[in-house]
């Protein structure tokens, strides 16, 4: 870059976007680098504070702010799928999601980019959902131009895979084993599965069955061994979570199935949350116990980690115990999951 006076600038081609705020009206370059300044700019440009301008002279071994963009764009987005990108503008590339997904962050890579002079590439959260047309990444760097060798060191630091991926969810058939004695007996209604139901439909998951059961754990055990055995993607067993003497679920779903990952979870609401799975024909089968919180709160482990199921994640004790900051759901009036910090 050459600096040249403003009043000078006449004939000269703008190195980089010249930005103009008017507070609560408008934000945005008001030149785009690569514009031709005019006689009757020049007033412009020392109307937004530029006495001095850059111009653009093109260096070996280095890159424009909007070229570094493109290559961090590329590292962020090596041969993924369902991304799209706006910009360069003012220097920056926005990534888009192109499906409803669950967003997947490599966070290793993410840190060794970021921890490089001159670079900075932000995301949301990893392993939360998306929607199409959500942005999920901003990457630029931080001068007007730098050398293509710290480009160069930031595509070693992620490696050969993305930065970023957005996972389509699987198409899934499910079944559900509602126990309770009162449930069963028609002492109460069945409140649990129009709320599972609901909350899988967002996902476009269907439900073959659903099995309503007294606290008997050899008659869950046989319902979940049927949704097994009949090729459900997932089964959920609801209720009989405590550690009262009646409930007899986690017993049922340790018995019936090949490893639990976990009894418990960090996680308010939702504490008592049961994670296992079965193989069977060379399938992977996640069986769910779930609490009775997951029938009234708004948002509870649960929604934590049905989209992370349904998108095919296998998830481990560590994944759950990474749940506890941020493991807190404050409840709040308006729930605006998952634009909250539940989960992060």
């Amino acid at each position: 870059m050459k600096s040249i006076r403003t009043e000078d600038s006449a004939g000269c081609v703008l190195g980089h976007d010249i930005t103009r705020i008017i507070p609560g009206i408008e934000k945005g370059p008001v030149f785009k680098k690569g514009h031709i300044i005019k006689t009757e700019d020049i007033p412009v440009l020392l109307s937004v504070g530029k006495e001095n301008i850059y111009v653009y002279e093109k260096t070996e071994g280095m890159l424009h702010e909007d070229e570094a963009a493109q290559v961090l764009k590329d590292i962020a987005c090596k041969n993924a799928d369902n991304l799209r990108f706006s910009g360069p503008s003012e220097g920056k590339i926005e990534i888009i999601s192109m499906i409803d997904g669950l967003l997947e962050v490599n966070s290793k890579a993410l840190l060794a980019i970021n921890s490089i002079d001159g670079l900075m590439m932000a995301t949301r959260k990893g392993n939360t959902p998306v929607k199409a047309g959500d942005r999920l990444a901003g990457t630029r760097i931080i001068p007007l131009v730098i050398e293509e060798t710290v480009l160069e060191k930031a595509k070693k630091a992620a490696g050969g895979e993305p930065v970023l991926k957005v996972l389509p969810y699987n198409k899934t058939v499910y079944s559900m084993v509602v126990t309770g004695n009162e449930v069963a007996k028609g002492l109460i209604k069945d409140a649990f599965s129009p709320v599972l139901e609901r909350k899988l439909g967002e996902y476009g998951a269907d439900c073959r069955q659903k099995t309503i059961l007294s606290d008997d754990s050899k008659a869950i055990k046989k319902a979940i061994r049927e949704g097994i055995e009949n090729g459900d993607d997932l089964i959920l067993v609801t209720g009989g979570m405590s550690v009262d003497p009646d409930d007899r679920t986690p017993l049922a779903i340790r018995e019936s199935t090949d490893g639990v990952v976990s009894y418990g979870a960090p996680v308010l609401p939702g504490a008592m949350f049961m994670l296992a799975y079965a193989f069977s024909e060379g399938r992977r089968i996640p069986v769910m116990g779930l609490p009775g919180c997951v029938m009234y709160a708004k948002r509870t482990i649960f929604d934590l980690v049905l989209p992370r199921i349904l998108a095919g994640q296998v998830l481990s004790k560590e994944d759950l115990t990474g749940y506890g900051e941020g493991g807190l759901c404050l409840s709040c009036d308006v729930c605006t999951w998952p634009n909250c910090g539940f989960g992060k």
